[in-house]
């Protein structure tokens, strides 16, 4: 997708550039990529002290376009991924696009107005069932027009599995944000599970992810554990899955240097954020 602009001058131009944007409850990000030099331009994080509304949350997004000048006639495509934990992965083989509703109400509360969406994973067979945040994709269809739009956890899952070697234990992949840990299982470029959850404290990420290992009949022995994210081998809840867990090792995806970033120094961009682009 190329979007034509006028300049100045009047002369007609091509804007090459893609703006990913992350939003959730607990921050939202965004990043600007060069789709000619392959170079991150421009990239911003915030988290929030405590979890807003989705109109909170637009009101924020509002504020960081102001602030990095972010326009409509700046890009050629726009990609908006929805962070939370309303979603349900189904088979392809027993989805019906006429019961969204009977996916979600096990796992999470919805509401009888909430807009369900869904994205296909067509080279793993799986949909993903979600409730977006309407008012977030309203406001940006208004400020830009068309866009694409998916769930973290469609991002997370497809990255991965694509970037997973076959190795003969299965490996737990677990990114940390800001109050929220998504929690990957893949053995063999099969998915096992992916789950997210909220959490508060350090007890609360443990429980979470031995709970996880338990219900799969995982070895804390055996199984790898990649931790990433907003994580390091200094935290505590690094420390903490340490004493539970044999095999674990601060997990560096391969996107991290797949795009080179201009003028941002050591700026940690998010990793959907990243691998949406």
């Amino acid at each position: 997708m190329i979007k034509k602009v006028n300049n100045n001058n009047g002369e007609t131009t091509q804007n090459f550039h893609k703006l990913s944007i992350q939003v959730s409850l607990n921050g939202l990000s965004f990043c600007v990529l060069d789709t000619i030099s392959n170079t991150i331009l421009a990239s911003e994080s915030i988290f929030f002290k405590k979890q807003c509304t989705p109109y909170e949350v637009q009101k924020e997004l509002q504020g960081v376009f102001k602030k990095n000048d972010v326009s409509q006639d700046r890009f050629s495509e726009i990609i908006v991924i929805h962070r939370n934990t309303l979603f349900s992965l189904v088979p392809k083989s027993l989805f019906d696009a006429n019961e969204l509703p009977n996916y979600l109400k096990f796992n999470a509360k919805i509401l009888a107005n909430d807009h369900l969406a869904y994205d296909e994973i067509d080279s793993y067979d799986m949909v993903n069932v979600y409730v977006p945040f309407v008012n977030i994709n309203n406001y940006i269809y208004d400020m830009f027009g068309e866009f694409e739009f998916k769930h973290s956890g469609t991002v997370m899952v497809e990255s991965l599995l694509n970037g997973h070697t076959h190795a003969k234990e299965p490996v737990c992949y677990v990114h940390v944000a800001e109050h929220q840990m998504d929690i990957t299982v893949i053995s063999e470029k099969k998915l096992l599970l992916y789950n997210s959850f909220e959490f508060g404290t350090k007890e609360d990420f443990i429980y979470y992810l031995l709970f996880t290992m338990e219900q799969l009949k995982l070895d804390t022995e055996q199984v790898q554990l990649k931790l990433f994210g907003a994580i390091d081998d200094d935290d505590d809840i690094y420390h903490l899955c340490y004493e539970y867990v044999k095999l674990i090792s601060i997990f560096i995806p391969s996107s991290s240097s797949q795009y080179p970033v201009t003028d941002l120094g050591s700026a940690s961009i998010d990793f959907t954020v990243l691998n949406a682009l």
